[in-house]
């Protein structure tokens, strides 16, 4: 799943540089993610500042897929899941 989450955040860093939620979470879901668990951090600080980058993350087993999306440019990682079952700390869907 990881290459399919990459070319999918590729795709979308083409279209633009700091994509939203949706769109993260839309390219998660295209990549083959299912949205009940995908987790897509804030696209907005507390004090309405645009962030520097945008998150998302699945889990795959007992891994995670985490892809990020800053200035247009797509990476992707594998991490594993925490105790939680989910990816991030807190809760992002």
């Amino acid at each position: 799943m990881a290459e399919g989450v990459k070319a999918s955040l590729t795709a979308l860093g083409a279209t633009t540089k700091l994509p939203n939620r949706g769109q993260m979470m839309a390219a998660m879901v295209d990549a083959g993610a299912s949205r009940g668990k995908v987790e897509v951090s804030i696209d907005r600080t507390p004090t309405g500042l645009a962030v520097d980058a945008m998150e998302a993350a699945a889990p795959v087993a007992k891994e995670c897929v985490i892809g990020q999306v800053r200035d247009g440019r797509a990476s992707v990682t594998i991490l594993p899941i925490l105790a939680s079952g989910r990816c991030f700390i807190g809760d992002q869907r």
